[in-house]
């Protein structure tokens, strides 16, 4: 099969690190889209194990034609010591997710899980501003989501959690960062709440229980998932028989991959 990227000396490398590498899907997103808009450019799999970590940061800064990478576990927390410079949203999750060198081969890094989520639900015409929210489940996407969230000015979030120490934890995390907006461990009763997220891994088996009694819905209500695969979760699916508005996982991950091009320094249209 003859490959499609067209690779010479003067192709920009990026990469996407992991350990395992087996499972990562960034390459398979971002060479097309290279090869779509003309950029010549690759995205590679790195595996890299944690214990090499510093010393494949100190090779990449010595090579000028690599240009950043999608950062997946175990590396999103770790690689935080050797970045130059950390944006807000990474460090207010305390986990970045993408980097890049700038012209001075300084390490640049920041999480884009929230935003990309929330720029996915604005692209799709549901508005959230000073709207009430009822995230259910608060685990790594969950913290950038919820921090997100916050900083596009709705008016309530409510965090509803199996463990409810770790929603609390993260109420006290976002009311401290966001002091104007109001966060509450909450039960997932999605009762009085404009916009239910189901952030949990419920859904991804067809035998998951559902995030949330679908009886309890009304029409008025929008619910969103961060699962892309399935497309439609049963939660999705129960939404709509209640007549939910719906919004799917893909978006979130498609404006992940717009945000991570910028830092690249490329504009992909989504």
């Amino acid at each position: 099969m003859q490959a499609t990227l067209e690779i010479s000396g003067k192709t920009r490398v990026f990469g996407c690190i992991s350990d395992p590498i087996s499972h990562v899907r960034a390459p398979s997103v971002f060479n097309p889209l290279f090869e779509k808009h003309g950029i010549d450019a690759v995205m590679v799999p790195l595996h890299v194990p944690p214990r090499g970590l510093s010393d494949f940061i100190m090779g990449l800064r010595a090579m000028p034609n690599f240009g950043g990478m999608s950062i997946t576990l175990p590396h999103k927390v770790p690689i935080m010591e050797f970045c130059d410079e950390i944006g807000q949203q990474g460090k207010l999750v305390g986990a970045v997710n993408y980097a890049a060198f700038d012209k001075d081969r300084r390490l640049i890094a920041d999480n884009c899980d929230g935003s990309g989520f929330v720029s996915g639900l604005l692209a799709a015409g549901h508005e959230i501003a000073q709207r009430r929210i009822l995230m259910v489940g608060a685990g790594g996407a969950a913290r950038a989501i919820a921090f997100s969230l916050a900083d596009s000015g709705i008016s309530h979030l409510g965090i509803a959690n199996r463990t409810m120490s770790t929603a609390e934890a993260l109420v006290e995390a976002v009311s401290s960062a966001y002091p104007n907006t109001e966060v509450q461990p909450a039960p997932p009763n999605p009762k009085g709440f404009d916009v239910i997220i189901n952030t949990t891994s419920l859904g991804l088996n067809e035998d998951d229980k559902l995030p949330i009694d679908p009886k309890l819905l009304n029409p008025s209500q929008l619910v969103a998932e961060i699962i892309m695969n399935p497309e439609e979760t049963a939660i999705l699916k129960a939404a709509k028989t209640v007549g939910c508005r719906i919004h799917y996982g893909r978006p979130m991950f498609d404006h992940q991959v717009a945000i991570q091009a910028k830092l690249f320094g490329y504009n992909f249209s989504i």
